[in-house]
C-alpha cells in the first residue's frame, strides 16, 4: 500500500504537499498516545488490526533470534517485544515505529553482559535487565534536557563503519549456530577462529547446518522475490515442522528451543550490586546513543512520508521509557527497527495500536501455545539473524565515500576495523571520538581566501580560482570560512599576516570578509585584539564587512567592538572597498 494514500498522509489543508501536521501540545506532547485517541477514526480499526497480526508473524522470530544473538535465551527476546512495544504505544510521538530487539544492539549487549555473568543464565538476565534500565534513564534524562540533537556526533562514515563491524561480529557469533556447534570466545577474532577450528575437527552437524542454509535461502529469497511474505515466518515455521516430524533433535542432535516459561514475563528488580552498576555505565551510554541515533533517523523518515512532526526529544523520552520498561520486566536494551517498521506501514499501520495488538498476540502465545516453539531448532534462529546482519552491511555507501570523500572512507574503515577488532563498545566510543576529533581538525584549519574583482562577474572571487582577478593596490580582502574559536584564532592571525605580506603592494586596509563567522569566542577575541594593535604599529588599518549582528553583540560584549572602530564595520564589501578608495583615491588610478 502506498503510504501517501492513507489518512495520516493526507496533504494538509492549503494544498503545501511539505507541510506536516506539527506535534500536540500540552499533555499530548509528553503522552501522545492521548492525541492519538482523541483524533482515532473508526476507518483506521481495520487496519490496525491486520498489521498487527502480519507484524506479529515477524515480531516473534527476530525476538528469540536477537536474544540468542544477545547471549541470552530465546524467551527473553519476546519479553523484550511485548514490553517496549506497549510503552512506546503510550509515549512514543512516531505515528507507525516498531520497537524491540535488535541486530544492530546484539553485539552490544553480548559484549557488556556476558563477560560479567561468568556463565550463569539468571545473572546474564538480570545485567542484561539493569542494561536496559541504565539505558532508559540516560536516554530519558537526555530528552528532558533536550539532549536531543546529541546523535548528530554519528555522521554517516562513522554509522557505516560501526554498522558494518557489528554486521560482521554478530554474523561470526551466529554461524557456529548454523554449523551446528558451539564456540567460545569475546573477541570476533576468537570467535572466528572458533569457528574455523570446529569445522575443520568436523563438529559440523549436517542436518543442523541443513536447516540453517535452507532458513536463510527461504528467507533471502522471500525478501528479493515476495517482500511482502515474512520471510523468517515461512522459515522458522517450516524448521519447526521439519524438527518435529523427523525428531531431529533426537536422531540427529538438532539443538532446539525446547519448551518456553507459560506466561508473562513478571515484574523484577534486577538482582545487581552498585559496581555492576558502574560496570555497565558506559556500555549503556554507547547504547542509548548509537540505539538514539538509528531511532532518529528512522523516525523522522516515517514522519516525513506520513507528513507528520516528530519532537526528537520526545523521542529520546520514549526510547527511555520503554528500556526501562522492558528492563523491569526480565527484557534487555531495545531500540526502534528499520526492517519491522517498513512491514507495519505496508501492512496497513494507522497508530500505535498496531503494536499493541502485535504484544498482545506474543502474549497469548505464551499464555496459551509456549509449546509450540519447543521444537524450533537454533539453527534456524541463527539463519534469521544473519539474513538480519546482511541487511546491515552497507557497501554502496562506503565506496561512495571512496570516490567522493576518501577522508570519511578511511574514518569508516577505521571504524568499522574498532568495531572488529577491539569491541562494540570500545569501537563506538574510539567512533565518536574520531569524529569529534575530525570536526575539530576541519574547524582548526578552515578554508580562507584573498578576494579580487572578475571582469564579468559580480562581486569579489578568490584569487587562486581565479588568477585573472585584479586587486586593489593598498588593499588585501580576506575571507575566514568558519566560526572564529580558541582551535583556529592563531590560524586565522597568521592567515592575515601572509596574506598581508604576500601583497603585490603594501597594505593600507585589511578587510575580512565575514559573512561565514557565525561566532567568535573569547579566545579568539582576544587574539583579534592582539592582531589589531599588530597591524595598527605597521600602520595598516583592519576592517570588517558582512558580519552578523550575533557577532557584533558578542564583540560588543568582549569591549571589543569599539575599540575596533564602529565606522569599520561595513554592511557589505562594495561598501568597504568604495570607503577605502575615497579615502585612498589614487588607488583608483593605479594599474
Amino acid at each position: 500500500m502506498d503510504p501517501r494514500s492513507t489518512p495520516s498522509a493526507a496533504a494538509p489543508a492549503g494544498g503545501n504537499p511539505f507541510a506536516r501536521r506539527a506535534a500536540p501540545k500540552g499533555p499530548g506532547r509528553w503522552i501522545p498516545l492521548l492525541a492519538v485517541l482523541r483524533t482515532y477514526e473508526r476507518a483506521w480499526l481495520v487496519s490496525d488490526l491486520v498489521a498487527g497480526l502480519v507484524l506479529t508473524a515477524i515480531l516473534v522470530p527476530v525476538g528469540m533470534g536477537y536474544a540468542e544473538a544477545a547471549g541470552l535465551p530465546a524467551i527473553y527476546g519476546l519479553y523484550a517485544t511485548i514490553v517496549p512495544l506497549l510503552a512506546y504505544a503510550v509515549f512514543g510521538p512516531s505515528r507507525i515505529l516498531v520497537l524491540g530487539p535488535d541486530s544492530a544492539l546484539a553485539a552490544f549487549i553480548a559484549a557488556a553482559v556476558l563477560p560479567h555473568a561468568a556463565g550463569n543464565p539468571q545473572r546474564a538476565v538480570a545485567l542484561a535487565g539493569l542494561l536496559a534500565v541504565l539505558t532508559g534513564v540516560l536516554c530519558m534524562v537526555g530528552g528532558l534536557a533536550r539532549f536531543g540533537f546529541i546523535t548528530d556526533l554519528l555522521s554517516k562514515p562513522v554509522r557505516y563503519g560501526y554498522l558494518n563491524g557489528i554486521a560482521l561480529t554478530v554474523l561470526v557469533g551466529q554461524l557456529p549456530k548454523v554449523f551446528g556447534f558451539t564456540v567460545s570466545g569475546d573477541s570476533l577474532l576468537q570467535k572466528g577462529a572458533g569457528l574455523v577450528q570446529g569445522i575443520r575437527n568436523g563438529q559440523t552437524g549436517e542436518a543442523a547446518l541443513a536447516i540453517g542454509l535452507t532458513c536463510l535461502v527461504v528467507i533471502l529469497g522471500f525478501r528479493k522475490r515476495a517482500p511482502r511474505i515474512p520471510g523468517p515466518l515461512v522459515a522458522v515455521v517450516g524448521a519447526t515442522i521439519v524438527s518435529s516430524a523427523f525428531h531431529l533433535a533426537a536422531t540427529s542432535g538438532v539443538s532446539v528451543v525446547g519448551s518456553l516459561p507459560q506466561g508473562l514475563p513478571a515484574f523484577q528488580i534486577p538482582a545487581i550490586s552498585l559496581g555492576d552498576v558502574r560496570a555497565l555505565f558506559l556500555n549503556a551510554l554507547a547504547i542509548a546513543l548509537v540505539s538514539f541515533a538509528d531511532m532518529s533517523v528512522l523516525s523522522r523518515t516515517f514522519a516525513l512520508r506520513g507528513r507528520y512532526e516528530v519532537d526528537a526529544n520526545q523521542e529520546l523520552i520514549a526510547l527511555g521509557a520503554a528500556n526501562v520498561a522492558t528492563g523491569f520486566f526480565q527484557g534487555f536494551p531495545i531500540t526502534s527497527s528499520s526492517s519491522r517498521t517498513p512491514v507495519a506501514e505496508a501492512a496497513g499501520a494507522k497508530t500505535q495500536l498496531t503494536g499493541v495488538v502485535g504484544a498482545a498476540c506474543i502474549a497469548l502465545l505464551l499464555i496459551f501455545g509456549p509449546r509450540l516453539l519447543a521444537d524450533l531448532p537454533h539453527a534456524a534462529l541463527g539463519a534469521v539473524v544473519i539474513s538480519a546482519c546482511l541487511g546491515l552491511v552497507e557497501v554502496s555507501g562506503v565506496l561512495r565515500l571512496w570516490r567522493l570523500r576518501p577522508g570519511e572512507f578511511v574514518l569508516s574503515i577505521v571504524c568499522f576495523l574498532g568495531v572488529a577488532l577491539f569491541g562494540v563498545i570500545e569501537g563506538i566510543f574510539i567512533a565518536v571520538g574520531l569524529a569529534l576529533l575530525d570536526f575539530v581538525w576541519r574547524a582548526w584549519s578552515p578554508y580562507d581566501a584573498v578576494l579580487g574583482r572578475v571582469e564579468g562577474l559580480k562581486g569579489y572571487h578568490d584569487v587562486t580560482r581565479h588568477p585573472e582577478a585584479t586587486r586593489i593596490p593598498g588593499l588585501v580582502l580576506f575571507r575566514w570560512d568558519a566560526p572564529l574559536f580558541f582551535a583556529n584564532a592563531e590560524t586565522f592571525h597568521e592567515h592575515v599576516l601572509d596574506a598581508v605580506a604576500r601583497a603585490p603592494t603594501p597594505t593600507r586596509w585589511v578587510v575580512v570578509a565575514a559573512e561565514p563567522v557565525t561566532d567568535i569566542d573569547i579566545t579568539a577575541a582576544d587574539q583579534l585584539a592582539e592582531l589589531d594593535q599588530e597591524l595598527e604599529e605597521a600602520g595598516i588599518e583592519i576592517c570588517f564587512a558582512e558580519m552578523k549582528g550575533p557577532v557584533k553583540d558578542r564583540l560588543k560584549r568582549y569591549g571589543l567592538f569599539a575599540k575596533l572602530g564602529v565606522g569599520n564595520f561595513f554592511p557589505t564589501i562594495e561598501q568597504a572597498v568604495d570607503a577605502y578608495l575615497d579615502r585612498y583615491p589614487e588607488s583608483r588610478r593605479a594599474p
